[in-house]
């Protein structure tokens, strides 16, 4: 079961118009364990230029861009961020993605998601031979049903032949407990949880995500408090910030603009 959903700008800020539309899309019952959802972006050149928000979501993406020159360059692998990016968009864009939760994102990426972070990797370099063919089936599928139809079926397969591994238990289990505490939960309790030490944790997260369990509890925390203000907009700010562990304003604001790259007051202007 899963206890996180991570949320992007565009929801956030109402800011989609005629000229940009992002879209997620529920995957099929059976892949709801590893995939996060299935984007899509359309940007149609105006005379402003469209600046779109990247949010750290503790996933990891194969994103098709579906105007690319050539299919060696249509489709890649980003992995996690830690924090916000920012792109200017003055030319059509038309994207469509597949956000794997990261603890899952090796059963289709076949590396580390630590090998990605920070990173935006060609998926003919991962996938060699079989990356091309896959990306054609993408591109020539019409609309987006059909489109995801071609993707599940190529993660099902996927799925089918994965194999065991069993050093990724400590990671999935420390996982799961970051998930359901929303990012809450102090690490030394999670070592506590675990009846594992420290140390182990932190190098089973690196060697995995390229992340520490503290950094990733921070992205979930912040996409937990961000997934809260936006379904609870009549709540302060400060008492959202104060369930979530931000212990003064200061602390929530400066964390905020971190990983989003605005203050508060500018994402929810209406709020306290």
């Amino acid at each position: 079961m899963n206890f996180y959903l991570p949320i992007q700008s565009p929801f956030l800020t109402g800011e989609e118009d005629s000229d940009y539309v992002y879209r997620e899309y529920a995957p099929n019952p059976m892949l709801h364990q590893y995939v996060a959802c299935y984007w899509s972006l359309n940007y149609y050149a105006s005379k402003k230029e469209k600046i779109h928000r990247i949010l750290p979501d503790g996933c990891v993406d194969i994103i098709f861009d579906l105007t690319a020159p050539s299919l060696s360059k249509a489709a890649f692998v980003t992995g996690l961020m830690t924090r916000f990016e920012v792109i200017n968009f003055t030319s059509n864009q038309e994207l469509f993605g597949i956000r794997f939760f990261s603890n899952y994102s090796r059963s289709f990426i076949k590396y580390p998601a630590q090998n990605l972070t920070g990173y935006q990797v060609f998926l003919e370099d991962i996938w060699g031979k079989e990356a091309l063919p896959f990306t054609q089936e993408v591109m020539d599928a019409q609309g987006m049903k059909e489109k995801i139809e071609v993707v599940e079926v190529k993660l099902m397969s996927l799925l089918n032949k994965k194999r065991s591994l069993p050093s990724l238990d400590l990671l999935q289990a420390g996982l799961q407990y970051i998930y359901e505490g929303r990012g809450g939960k102090p690490i030394q309790s999670l070592s506590r949880e675990l009846n594992y030490s420290e140390r182990s944790i932190r190098r089973a997260f690196k060697e995995e995500l390229g992340v520490s369990p503290k950094e990733f509890s921070r992205i979930v925390r912040f996409q937990s408090l961000l997934k809260e203000l936006y379904h609870h907009p009549q709540e302060e700010f400060l008492k959202i910030a104060l369930k979530y562990g931000y212990y003064d304003q200061a602390h929530f604001i400066n964390e905020f603009k971190q990983f989003y790259g605005m203050v508060p007051s500018r994402v929810f202007p209406h709020r306290k």
